[in-house]
């Protein structure tokens, strides 16, 4: 075998070792690309559920439960491509298509959910953060027109101050029934002071006076229940004083 042979067979040795390399490499990437945008998919599939399905009653509208189901459709059918033997998620989206066909008349089944404690309303908070990233991302993406996505914007920070209010109302309602009229009176105040912070406080004047209806009632009561208090001392004052001065009169005619 002549030299030249030997040369070219060495050349095309490294060739195909080299293309091999490259395919391996290019087929690793695929994989990694699948598995990660996969991954993204099942994330945005789970958050709009997530949202859809926990948010109280009393904040969910058709028009918000509507597009949290387009979202997830959208995501759904994406995903199925990727994991085309999933039975599950081709029930799942057999549901949403149904739903979403209603538009409008779309059934809302959330529960309203009472917000006692801070811990709820924290995670009903969550919820809303949830689903601002999904709607900022959105319309990144140019899924939603930017029109479309500065109303859902404007829209969840009108269900944040919402939430406050009703954090505050029920969290001051229910330190009044347990005899804490200083507590309630100072979820009460929070309340209104949140509401006053408000960049729109024209919208929430309603909301406003109800909050200092029950302040002006809770702090009534505290007054009333500090009043005899303060008599008592009164009282005992007047009697220090009476005992001095028969003191110093004993003094004066001793």
């Amino acid at each position: 075998m002549s030299p030249i042979v030997i040369t070219a067979l060495v050349v095309a040795g490294i060739v195909v070792l080299f293309l091999i390399g490259y395919i391996n490499h290019m087929v690793e990437n695929s994989k990694l690309e699948k598995a990660r945008l996969k991954a993204d998919l099942n994330d945005r599939v789970r958050r709009s559920r997530d949202v859809s399905e926990n948010m109280p009653g009393q904040l969910m509208s058709p028009a918000l439960k509507l597009l949290l189901s387009r979202f997830e459709l959208q995501f759904g059918e994406r995903l199925l491509q990727l994991d085309k033997q999933n039975a599950n998620l081709k029930n799942r989206l057999a549901e949403l298509r149904e739903a979403v066909a209603k538009g409008d008349a779309i059934p809302v089944r959330n529960p309203p959910q009472q917000i006692l404690t801070e811990a709820k309303a924290k995670d009903i908070r969550f919820l809303l953060e949830n689903f601002h990233s999904q709607i900022t991302r959105a319309a990144q993406e140019n899924l939603l027109p930017a029109n479309e996505a500065k109303r859902w914007l404007g829209e969840i920070r009108h269900m944040l101050v919402q939430l406050h209010f009703e954090f505050f109302s029920n969290l001051g309602q229910q330190s009044m029934q347990q005899g804490q009229p200083g507590q309630a009176r100072l979820a009460y105040e929070r309340g209104v002071q949140y509401l006053r912070k408000q960049s729109d406080p024209a919208r929430y004047q309603n909301q406003l006076h109800q909050l200092e209806e029950l302040l002006a009632r809770a702090n009534a009561v505290v007054l009333e229940k500090t009043k005899p208090v303060e008599e008592a001392s009164e009282l005992t004052e007047g009697l220090k004083s009476l005992g001095e001065d028969e003191w110093k009169k004993k003094n004066v005619y001793d």
